[in-house]
């Protein structure tokens, strides 16, 4: 079976930032995004009230271009003022063209 090699780039942060990081992730050049609830603890440890809402996990598949213009955003605007994180992952797709 043909694959095409592409990044899966996930953001995981203040779910208040939903709405802005989909507009980041459309305007790095996805031509779409996954969307779930997260939980969990880090080096920021447990919210337990600190801010109100939840965490939010948004998933996207790019090459490797958007995948650098959107980590270099969110290094940027947003590292410095929001409990984040995003990653990038190596994936293998089927109807690569889809994201590209």
């Amino acid at each position: 079976m043909q694959t095409t090699p592409l990044l899966k780039v996930t953001v995981v942060a203040e779910a208040v930032l939903r709405e802005r990081l989909i507009e980041e992730i459309l305007s790095a050049g996805a031509t779409g995004y996954t969307s779930s609830a997260a939980e969990g603890d880090g080096s920021r440890h447990l919210r337990s009230g600190d801010l109100p809402g939840d965490n939010v996990r948004l998933e996207t598949i790019v090459n490797e271009q958007a995948a650098d213009r959107l980590m270099t955003q969110l290094a940027t605007q947003y590292f410095p003022h929001f409990a984040m994180i995003a990653y990038t992952t190596e994936v293998r797709v089927v109807r690569g063209e889809k994201y590209v």
